[in-house]
């Protein structure tokens, strides 16, 4: 399926839908609250059938969080980026993707770590690379790290 064609498709989805195709992958904007209803359906719809999500990252714009995950269609071989925007900086969540593809569970895991993004109906969020008692998320913009102040 070529750009203009996901385009439409994805659209049928979800009308508010906005695009940028300034990169290598067509990419579609939607509401954070949007994010599973869509996800579910570009995955089951046969035209679309979106199997593997491949990369699942979080940006820290200082306003808002940008949820980006990248779709793949094995079958059909074509791709898609996802992008859901969090505006909640103070206590970022947006729903989980787990169940429709298990790859997401690290990339969820390593974005709660990371970013302090929580995954709602995530099986078990946790940190991955920092101690559970760490204080922070240092991938953020307002992130500093108290024993480096203190050198």
């Amino acid at each position: 399926m070529n750009a203009e064609e996901l385009k439409h498709k994805v659209t049928e989805l979800c009308p508010r839908a906005t695009y940028d195709e300034t990169g290598e992958f067509l990419t579609t904007l939607i509401a954070a609250p949007d994010l599973l209803p869509v996800m579910q359906q570009l995955a089951k719809d046969n035209e679309l059938h979106f199997d593997f999500l491949f990369c699942l990252t979080c940006i820290d714009w200082k306003d808002h969080f940008m949820m980006v995950y990248h779709l793949r269609s094995t079958d059909l071989n074509h791709c898609l980026v996802v992008k859901a925007k969090i505006t909640d900086t103070t206590n970022p969540e947006i729903e989980s993707v787990n169940d429709i593809w298990r790859t997401a569970e690290f990339h969820e895991d390593e974005v709660y770590d990371m970013f302090g993004v929580k995954f709602l109906n995530h099986p078990n969020l946790r940190r991955l690379f920092l101690e559970a008692d760490w204080n922070g998320f240092p991938l953020r913009k307002n992130y500093t790290d108290e024993n480096m102040i203190k050198l």
